[in-house]
């Protein structure tokens, strides 16, 4: 809901040329949204709310696995483990018991059930890495070159698209020309200089196979996090060490926002703004949508904003691919 409202209203506004009226009630409709999401959890702070911690580790290895997604199925709420696989969800409310679904990149889903009022500390949870069958490569003879997909311009448009840890932003990088695909080079993300553009990241490639052709299926199985120098440019992600083979008719790009450290940076909009991580700029290049969004506990849904002229709002990304001739 929270990254939703911030969508909506985030329009990089000068705001010492807008009148004074305006200014102030813009304020107040941003504190007031920003109340409806962060009262609860204030409310659970302070009511001594019961919390599920632990850590998830490689269930051969027992090394612990960062960045991995947690979840109450039912209630649809959950968090993202940080760089040393520790975690910490609040226990379910709604009703008498639930699922903690664990999802770590390239290891099998992992489910374990938790009960209302009843408090978990220091579990740990093994989570076994998932077999991944290699499809047989036929060669052939022919030229390889480079198709570039995705966006093309170096001009973003207006806004910011912005996550919070484990939300992520996808977008499709369709083969417009229709050409045999190869392995994927590079990608790329314009972020902006605004937040703080020197956060890491994850780097998320999908087929194009969910529901709707939502993303689905993880082509990239590695932990790729990243951090860019600086904003206010492309920053490029090679991935050629991981020989990734692109689906012939395009793929998904997800830059996913993850926890650094001890910082958990948030959003005041009463005095200054203060965003979490890394902020994306949109692209306005295509009449349709391409860009869909995904939050814990909620999966994915297909951002469909447009501005006067019909052109969609896209997250400005773009991806190097050989191209077989």
């Amino acid at each position: 809901m929270f990254k939703t409202i911030f969508f909506l209203i985030s329009f990089d506004l000068n705001l010492q040329y807008l009148p004074l009226n305006y200014l102030i009630m813009l304020k107040r409709l941003l504190f007031i949204a920003l109340c409806g999401v962060m009262l609860p959890a204030y409310t659970y702070a302070q009511s001594g709310q019961v919390l599920l911690k632990g850590t998830i580790v490689d269930a051969t290895t027992k090394e612990p696995l960062p960045f991995t997604s947690i979840g109450l199925k039912e209630e649809q709420v959950g968090a993202l483990s940080n760089e040393h696989g520790q975690f910490v969800v609040p226990a379910p409310t709604k009703n008498a018991q639930d699922t903690l679904l664990i999802m770590a990149l390239g290891y099998l889903r992992k489910t374990v059930l938790v009960k209302r009022g009843a408090a978990l500390d220091n579990i740990t949870i093994e989570v076994p890495k998932q077999a991944v069958a290699l499809k047989e490569v036929m060669v052939k003879s022919g030229k390889i070159k480079n198709a570039a997909l995705g966006a093309k311009t170096n001009n973003p448009g207006e806004g910011m698209i912005q996550g919070q840890a484990g939300s992520q932003y996808a977008f499709f990088v369709k083969n417009d020309k229709q050409k045999k695909l190869g392995a994927v080079r590079t990608v790329s993300f314009y972020i902006g200089e605004n937040g703080f553009p020197r956060e890491p990241f994850r780097v998320r490639l999908y087929k194009a196979d969910g529901n709707y052709n939502a993303p689905n299926t993880d082509l990239l199985t590695e932990n790729v996090v990243v951090s860019a120098p600086q904003g206010g440019q492309w920053y490029t992600v090679d991935l050629t060490p991981y020989n990734v083979v692109a689906p012939d008719e395009g793929f998904y790009v997800a830059m996913e926002w993850v926890v650094s450290g001890d910082k958990f940076f948030t959003t005041n909009f009463m005095d200054d703004y203060t965003p979490y991580g890394q902020i994306m700029k949109p692209t306005f290049e295509f009449k349709e949508s391409r860009t869909w969004t995904y939050s814990i506990g909620k999966g994915w849904n297909l951002m469909t904003l447009a501005n006067g002229s019909g052109q969609r709002y896209n997250a400005m990304i773009k991806a190097d691919v050989d191209m077989i001739k």
